[in-house]
């Protein structure tokens, strides 16, 4: 399987995808911490993948999804966005909503 079939199937295959620089529990950029901690918040179940980990995600996923940054949050197999609007959606109260339907769907 080639590196987008893979970042594929993550995203297919998880309600609430985390690709980041680091893991929730130890984030290596404040940017990823930031956005693991307003999911967490959020009571979501997520499933992280550590870019610096597996270097093919961070070379390939900004062409899968057409967004050039890290973090990159996936909800229901939609990029949702990076750390800002992710704190955005936090703040309005709308990340709670998205969390909670892509994990009773």
């Amino acid at each position: 399987m080639d590196i987008m079939q893979r970042i594929q199937s993550i995203v297919d295959d998880n309600p609430i995808v985390l690709f980041m620089k680091g893991t929730p529990q130890f984030p290596q950029c404040g940017f990823s911490m930031r956005t693991a901690q307003a999911l967490q918040a959020c009571g979501a179940t997520v499933h992280a993948v550590d870019i610096l980990a597996e270097p093919a995600f961070r070379q390939n996923l900004p062409q899968f999804s057409q967004w050039p940054t890290f973090p990159q949050v996936f909800i229901k197999g939609e990029l949702v966005g990076g750390c800002d609007i992710v704190l955005d959606l936090y703040q309005r109260g709308e990340l709670q909503k998205m969390v909670t339907s892509a994990q009773t769907a």
